[in-house]
């Protein structure tokens, strides 16, 4: 089965890394956010993503910043004033919370939404944000594993749902309302080889974190082998800075840029590596500079991303 290489965008605004934020980003705030995310769906990108911390401690602030928006408020805020996108948390660190009380948060987003969600989690990597909320760190690999089990049930179309597990049991309790969606998938973050197995065996879709190209075809190759014939699954890859066009300020060196067919081509290539969507990150100097870049990769460099076979 074949199906175009579809693509994303992380948003600006709501996470501020000192890795990628632009310089114009700092002053912004819902403004600048709704106007990228406008663009971002009326120019056919299959999703918008939103990150996921819930405090940063000191010593990390000067790398990772401050300014991290909740995916929840973020998201179904955004839901109102967009029409087609999906929404993606990119990733909500799932196991800091109760899996009842995502399931409640994330199946309200997707039922305001009419069914737009797709939910993204991941194991967190901050121990100082663990220790504050009362979760152990060390274990959160096999908390975000019984997570996921309560998850699926959870979100699911039942309204009473229950789960019987080491770190959650309870039994015939209800929520609604219930998620739009039959099913709401389940994209799993991280690059390790625990995340890579988890996103195999309990998700729908793998999210690498970066990942250079080269590195793919294994990792891919292993979600292969782990899931057998497990069914779809959505594949997914980071690009690299994109600038459609040539730009007439310094970009960086990692930044792809060049015309709608070169950057086409370079793209490409993740799907023939395997993967099904790719997520796009575009250098600018201002929120109006980042809404042209959307617009005209939607306009002119999305019509030429090929075919790719999906992983079943």
């Amino acid at each position: 089965m074949t199906r175009r290489l579809a693509h994303g965008i992380q948003l600006p605004v709501q996470s501020q890394s000192r890795i990628y934020v632009e310089p114009w980003e700092p002053a912004a705030g819902p403004r600048e956010l709704v106007a990228v995310a406008r663009a971002a769906d009326e120019s056919g990108f299959a999703y918008v993503a939103c990150c996921d911390h819930v405090a940063i401690p000191r010593g990390l602030a000067d790398a990772m910043g401050t300014v991290w928006y909740d995916p929840v408020a973020t998201l179904a805020h955004l839901a109102a004033v967009t029409t087609r996108v999906r929404l993606l948390s990119h990733v909500a660190i799932a196991a800091l919370r109760h899996p009842l009380l995502t399931a409640k948060q994330y199946a309200t987003l997707d039922h305001l939404s009419g069914g737009r969600l797709i939910l993204g989690v991941g194991a967190g990597h901050v121990p100082e944000e663990f220790a504050a909320l009362g979760v152990d760190f060390a274990r959160r690999g096999a908390v975000l594993d019984e997570t996921l089990d309560a998850l699926r049930t959870a979100l699911g179309p039942d309204e009473f749902v229950g789960h019987h597990g080491e770190l959650y049991d309870y039994e015939d309790l209800g929520q609604r309302p219930r998620p739009a969606q039959q099913h709401v998938p389940v994209w799993v973050g991280g690059s390790s080889p625990a995340a890579i197995r988890r996103a195999a065996l309990k998700g729908d879709g793998w999210l690498p974190q970066g990942d250079p190209r080269d590195r793919l075809p294994a990792q891919i190759e292993e979600i292969r082998r782990l899931r057998g014939d497990g069914g779809e699954f959505t594949v997914g890859a980071i690009a690299e800075p994109l600038y459609v066009g040539t730009p007439d300020w310094d970009v960086g060196r990692r930044t792809l840029t060049g015309s709608p067919g070169e950057l086409a081509d370079s793209l490409n290539e993740f799907g023939q590596l395997g993967v099904d969507q790719v997520q796009v990150r575009f250098r600018s100097r201002s929120v109006d500079e980042l809404t042209d870049q959307i617009r005209l990769f939607g306009a002119e460099v999305a019509p030429l991303l090929g075919s790719v076979r999906q992983l079943s």
